[in-house]
């Protein structure tokens, strides 16, 4: 058979790898998620998630979409974006209504100032947050204030970028501000696991998951040649998950002292 009769059946076969790939990327990232999702809803119980998670992958995913306006790359990365905020705004949803459900603290914080008369007559005196008291920032009792707080940072955010679209250089800083801080997003738990000198609570599943999930959106990344800033923030965060996979390992066979705090299964990028 000649090398060309063997076109019809590989052309169609490498589209369907590069389709999978693509929807892999796409929709990879959020797998993690689903079964802390299922989790929280059956227990009723959000204290092993942190949602400083979602705030992380919020702003990166924003940030990424604005660097897209500046210099387009891949679709199934800028799809990846979209589902992932939309998933993040799920997690929130979920996390806030189990949190409020069980707190005894009658006391609503709010990221804008609250007028409504129920809150008043609930949590007197009416507290504003227009002063912005970091103390409870990201800590609020409604969905609705997690969304004005995204809903403000997407416009302020979008409109420096309107206003520096014609710069390559901050073009390229904002890629790099966004890739970078999802790589960071590991870091805290890694600082958290030496701090504790131990892994307990955390899901070495969901570890995994996120290695192997990280590993190939990298290599997605180089073989697609995405801009350098992907390639170079996900070798990092590849790195990243590797360090926290060693603590798993050195903390569960050399233990440093014991642990009497009770477990909770926790997401692998808790702050």
């Amino acid at each position: 058979m000649e090398p060309g009769g063997l076109e019809w059946l590989l052309v169609p076969m490498q589209r369907l790898v590069s389709w999978g790939a693509a929807g892999a990327m796409v929709f990879g990232g959020v797998v993690p998620y689903i079964p802390q999702y299922r989790d929280i809803r059956r227990t009723q119980n959000a204290d092993g998630f942190s949602s400083y998670v979602c705030l992380v992958l919020l702003v990166a995913n924003i940030l990424r979409i604005l660097f897209w306006f500046g210099r387009r790359f891949e679709s199934p990365l800028l799809w990846q974006s979209i589902i992932m905020i939309i998933t993040m705004l799920l997690m929130l949803k979920l996390c806030t209504e189990v949190r409020v459900s069980n707190e005894l603290n009658v006391k609503r914080r709010s990221f804008a100032a609250a007028d409504s008369k129920d809150e008043e007559i609930k949590a007197p005196p009416k507290r504003s947050y227009l002063d912005f008291d970091l103390n409870y920032f990201w800590h609020w009792s409604k969905f609705t204030d997690y969304v004005q707080c995204v809903l403000t940072f997407t416009g302020v955010t979008g409109y420096i970028t309107y206003l520096w679209l014609d710069s390559s250089l901050f073009v390229e800083t904002l890629g790099f501000l966004a890739v970078f801080t999802e790589a960071m997003l590991g870091v805290p738990q890694l600082y958290r696991n030496y701090q504790n000198r131990s892994t307990e609570g955390m899901s070495i599943k969901m570890v995994l998951m996120w290695t192997s999930g990280d590993t190939f959106k990298t290599v997605y990344f180089i073989l697609n040649q995405a801009p350098f800033q992907f390639s170079i923030c996900g070798l990092l965060q590849v790195f990243v998950d590797i360090a926290i996979l060693l603590q798993v390992y050195l903390y569960s066979h050399y233990p440093q002292k014991p642990v009497s705090h009770t477990a909770h299964p926790a997401s692998t990028k808790a702050l």
